[in-house]
């Protein structure tokens, strides 16, 4: 079949199918995110017009806002389908490079299709390319490379026969999922071969479910057995390999309490007599007590960070971890019992092999009764009287207005904390904290890609403003569009959680809050949240205390599914109110202070000389 490179790989896309969770077949690529320049309009994006009714296109406004539209809409639908961003040569294709990286921490595949310079370099230098000087060869798409699990520059069209096989390789792949990247030289997109026709057979992808080793799983058993106070950890890999009622089970039989990890977060239902609630820094007092008595941790499903650990204190310092996960190379970190095999499929071999097993029931109440006592506290956090809200009663006045199928997101600043620690979910997967790159400017751009994927529910992103100054032109995009979400943006004049760190760790205030940032004004200007979102193309309410929060977060729901956009909730928030689980985290203090004039106001324990 004679095509040219970009038609055979547009070919190849439609060829391509996936099977979900509940079994439904589905295509593996839905759809592509495309901003045309000199490097993709004329080779990518006329095979992409050719098949326009096939292969759904959609137009961004920024080539990281589409590719972190990508990442949302493969976390939406647990790694079964992949977004496919394209892009011109130089700026354009750099602009992907931060959501590579949010895909790649985070084990999320994403197809970027980055336009390069001309592989003949007859007529180098071209607009937008970058020369180095002691190797023509190289492009700025190289810097790729960092944040790809599978790389290529196509430099032949049949070069695609060996390369789709291990593009598809990746994306699908429980162990190595993650950002794929082909650049394609311009000249290159455009050039003619005779394709065999079976490269564009229909294939379905089936993400396989490797069982563990017999023998490990017989050791984890043992260990198990001889635990006084285990603790079962879920993570993101139970959600996607769909094993969390399986979880649940195991749970239930045997009386483990249950922790989340940020990325398994509502896998378990929050009234759940074994619901220990969320680990780490960002999660609950509850299962951080839990973890620190525990002598046996069985983590499924996650690459355990720093966030989720405490930095390595949340355990005791002679707790036997045993780590069951599809990526041997998560799975023997910090000198675990590595299961290496499917959470679902591994999870039913360890049962098999404990039998009849239990835990001391005194222990397996422990969960309620320390969970029990977290909710007290959220629950105080909420009844807190004031003028202006805080970040945990803006969360309650969403999760009580939100339905059990909706879908929840935020991805940096405060709101992580205050979303995992406080949010109580029905058992449904339905939030996405992006806390693995937790990048600003996730929280909008993913919404879209949510909203296309996750049509079963409502999705509400949650932001705060220095997130929404980040990127925020998505908002356009989904409006545009006809794709509806709710973005509650919280308003507290700057960076307040950075701040936060930067006090509570002895630092000035520098540079974070608005109030602390160098300007020539008296009084500096100050955005206009609610105009500039109406200006994109959402409707738009407003809200100054708790009650407002509730009575304008359901007029936005209402408001989002009526007219097919996004819809902005704006709320003034108190910029020191946190919702705090107990937990050390590690940063780089300074040993010492230069003793400078101004470091020191005079305040007894202001200023602090720490050493980790």
């Amino acid at each position: 079949m004679k095509l040219t490179t970009a038609q055979a790989l547009v070919r190849w896309l439609l060829a391509q199918r996936s099977e979900t969770l509940d079994g439904r077949e589905v295509p593996l690529f839905p759809g592509v995110f495309a901003i045309f320049g000199h490097g993709n309009v004329l080779g990518l994006g006329t095979a992409l017009e050719e098949y326009r009714n096939e292969l759904p296109l959609w137009r961004g406004q920024t080539e990281q806002g589409m590719a972190l539209a990508a990442v949302g809409y493969a976390k939406a639908t647990h790694r079964r389908q992949v977004g496919v961003v394209t892009s011109s040569i130089g700026p354009g294709a750099l602009n992907m490079v931060t959501a590579a990286g949010v895909a790649h921490a985070n084990r999320l595949p994403v197809l970027l299709l980055p336009g390069d310079t001309f592989t003949s370099r007859a007529p180098d230098p071209v607009l937008q390319q970058v020369e180095h000087f002691g190797d023509p060869t190289a492009t700025v798409n190289d810097a790729f490379r960092a944040v790809s699990r599978y790389f290529d520059r196509i430099t032949r069209p049949e070069q695609l026969l060996a390369t789709l096989p291990q593009v598809a390789r990746v994306l699908t792949d429980p162990a190595d999922a993650g950002p794929v990247t082909l650049a394609l030289p311009q000249d290159v997109q455009v050039e003619t071969y005779d394709f065999p026709d079976e490269l564009f057979a229909p294939v379905t992808h089936r993400p396989p479910r490797p069982r563990p080793d017999r023998r490990t799983l017989t050791e984890a058993a043992g260990a198990l057995r001889a635990a006084r106070k285990p603790l079962l950890v879920l993570g993101g890999g139970v959600r996607y390999s769909g094993a969390g009622e399986r979880a649940l089970a195991f749970a239930e039989r045997h009386g483990i309490p249950v922790a989340e990890t940020t990325a398994g977060r509502t896998l378990v239902p929050h009234g759940h007599p074994l619901h220990a609630g969320p680990l780490g820094v960002t999660g609950s007092a509850s299962a951080n007590v839990l973890a620190a008595e525990a002598d046996v941790v069985l983590a499924v499903g996650t690459r355990l960070q720093d966030f989720t650990t405490a930095s390595w204190t949340v355990f005791s310092s002679d707790v036997r971890l045993i780590t069951l996960n599809a990526a041997r190379f998560d799975a023997v970190k910090h000198g675990a019992l590595a299961v290496v095999g499917d959470a679902d499929a591994g999870l039913a071999d360890l049962a098999a092999q404990l039998e009849s097993w239990r835990v001391d029931p005194l222990w397996t109440e422990r969960a309620a009764a320390e969970r029990g006592r977290w909710d007290e506290h959220i629950d105080s956090l909420r009844a807190v009287s004031g003028e202006v809200p805080t970040y945990a009663q803006v969360v309650g006045a969403v999760n009580e207005l939100s339905e059990p199928q909706d879908y929840v997101m935020t991805a940096s600043g405060g709101m992580p904390g205050e979303l995992i620690g406080g949010w109580r979910g029905s058992g449904s997967v339905s939030m996405d904290v992006e806390y693995g790159f937790s990048c600003m400017g996730y929280e909008l751009a993913g919404a879209w890609g949510a909203a296309m994927a996750h049509t079963g529910g409502l999705v509400t992103t949650m932001l705060g403003d220095g997130s929404y100054l980040m990127l925020n032109s998505e908002l356009f995009s989904a409006a545009f569009a006809g794709h509806p979400f709710v973005a509650v943006v919280c308003d507290n004049d700057g960076y307040a959680v950075i701040a936060r760190l930067q006090e509570g760790q002895g630092g000035k205030p520098f540079n974070n809050f608005l109030a602390d940032c160098r300007s020539a004004h008296a009084s500096p200007p100050r955005v206009d949240f609610a105009r500039h979102a109406e200006s994109l193309g959402c409707s738009v309410f407003t809200a100054s205390s708790s009650d407002d929060v509730r009575a304008a977060y359901a007029k936005a729901r209402e408001a989002a599914v009526a007219e097919k956009r996004p819809a902005v909730v704006v709320v003034r928030t108190q910029p020191n109110s946190w919702t705090e689980a107990g937990a050390w985290w590690e940063v780089g203090v300074p040993e010492h202070l230069s003793g400078r004039e101004g470091l020191d106001d005079g305040k007894s324990g202001q200023v602090r000389y720490l050493k980790s």
